[in-house]
């Protein structure tokens, strides 16, 4: 039985994660380090920049014929990474 004041190690750590707002910047770590995984090497190669903010993904591709395909294909990205990171983070994908 838990006294009061114990706690486990991941409520801990998910309480500093809210008050120290740490939440967004994990979240865009987390898909820098799944892109590659979730798209497979060859479109992480053109792959230039990785952004998120305001829970939108900002990726910058380097090529134009794949840039135009992977616009075709935001809502399947944005389901493959929310999946990963394991909630409805990401709202929206914006490719430039």
């Amino acid at each position: 039985m838990k006294k009061s004041n114990e706690h486990t190690l991941k409520e801990v750590l998910q309480a500093m994660v809210e008050a120290y707002r740490l939440k967004p910047k994990l979240h865009q770590t987390k898909v820098k380090s799944i892109w590659e995984k979730v798209m497979g090497a060859t479109i992480s190669r053109y792959t230039t920049d990785i952004k998120v903010r305001n829970k939108k993904l900002y990726l910058n591709i380097s090529s134009a014929p794949l840039r135009q395909e992977l616009t075709y294909g935001r809502e399947k990205i944005k389901k493959m990474i929310n999946e990963e990171i394991g909630e409805e983070y990401i709202e929206e994908v914006v490719i430039r």
